[in-house]
């Protein structure tokens, strides 16, 4: 039959039918407006993105409140370039402080202030509100635990992939 793959409608997607094209395209909609959503609350409420309370929170979580440049960049799954110039930005608002890594003099640690955790927490109610409000409410305890499950395996096994890439890095 013509449209049909193995059973399955075809989609304008190669290599996806058609229920599979809609899976990833109401994914992709629902994850790039809650990321703009949230971000902007950020933004209005905080100055912050959500990129820059997640660096935040890295860096307030690590044991010593501080992290290498390049750690954080693979934390946020960022160009180096891009936490650096974010860092910079940071550091401008009191927010953080840069330093030569003790262990080695090449590498550069960030760390979070005493400013830097007062602004996180309060964005932090801000973030948790935005979930809350814009992605928790809208699902189910059983939704959020299959959501979180199935995000989590999807994760995991992209980690996997990636590890070949990753272990020739310095």
């Amino acid at each position: 039959m013509e449209g049909m793959a193995g059973g399955r409608m075809a989609s304008t997607m190669p290599g996806l039918d058609i229920a599979e094209q809609h899976a990833w395209q109401h994914f992709l909609d629902a994850s790039l407006r809650l990321y703009a959503t949230v971000n902007r609350e950020l933004v209005d409420a905080h100055h912050l993105t959500l990129n820059d309370v997640r660096l935040l929170d890295a860096l307030d979580n690590s044991g010593t409140g501080s992290a290498r440049m390049g750690d954080l960049a693979e934390m946020l799954m960022s160009l180096p370039s891009r936490v650096t110039r974010q860092i910079h930005r940071l550091e401008q608002l009191g927010l953080v402080s840069r330093c030569s890594s003790p262990e080695d003099g090449r590498g550069v640690l960030a760390t979070i202030t005493d400013e830097g955790r007062e602004v996180l927490h309060l964005a932090m109610v801000t973030y948790g509100s935005g979930v809350r409000n814009h992605f928790l409410r809208r699902l189910s305890r059983a939704q959020t635990a299959a959501l979180g499950d199935n995000c989590r395996r999807i994760s995991i096994a992209m980690r996997s992939e990636d590890m070949p890439a990753t272990l020739g890095r310095v």
